[in-house]
């Protein structure tokens, strides 16, 4: 679950929502690899951490390889992925703040950051960990309530999945939605 919160975070998100607009069913193609390359770490990796009882990368290629220098390389690549995608986690939180609170967007960041800071030192990891838990169980409710309701809208389908590969209602144009190369 925390794996899946970090997944549908505000950087994915943001990124993902954008590409569909604006390339349309081309943009389904970076989905469809974002979605399979959490599914392989879901598969691959998750379940190798919950077993050595470690909740980060690095921890579990040290202790499994029984190498510091693995962990340190870990360590290093953590980092680097980490620096980026923070970058747009922030990016987020600072939208949602300032909107949320009716402050400039600097001040939304410095909120998010200060709030992500609180967490860390009072739980350490694992209870960041804990936090993106409950995270997720609130995500997975904010996915999929749109997107019930926009696939009846648009298809008569309630399942998503199904009203993807639906012909839309005459309201829609009728047609396939994904022979639509991208929306006006």
């Amino acid at each position: 679950m925390a794996t899946a919160a970090d997944w549908m975070s505000a950087a994915s998100f943001i990124s993902m929502a954008g590409l569909i607009s604006f390339l349309g069913r081309d943009g389904t193609f970076y989905l469809m690899g974002w979605t399979g390359g959490y599914v392989l770490l879901a598969l691959l990796l998750a379940p190798y951490l919950r077993k050595f009882g470690k909740f980060t990368v690095p921890d579990f290629i040290g202790d499994r390889y029984y190498s510091q220098t693995a962990r340190l390389i870990a360590v290093f690549c953590a980092i680097s992925v980490s620096f980026v995608y923070v970058c747009g986690q922030m990016q987020g939180a600072g939208i949602v703040f300032s909107r949320f609170l009716e402050v400039d967007f600097t001040t939304g960041v410095l909120i998010g950051m200060t709030i992500v800071f609180f967490y860390a030192v009072l739980g350490g990891m694992k209870g960041i960990t804990y936090t993106q838990v409950a995270q997720y169980c609130v995500l997975i409710f904010a996915f999929m309530v749109p997107a019930i309701f926009i696939s009846i809208m648009m298809t008569g389908q309630p399942v998503p999945q199904i009203g993807f590969g639906s012909e839309l209602t005459e309201a829609y144009g009728g047609g396939y939605l994904l022979d639509r190369p991208r929306w006006p």
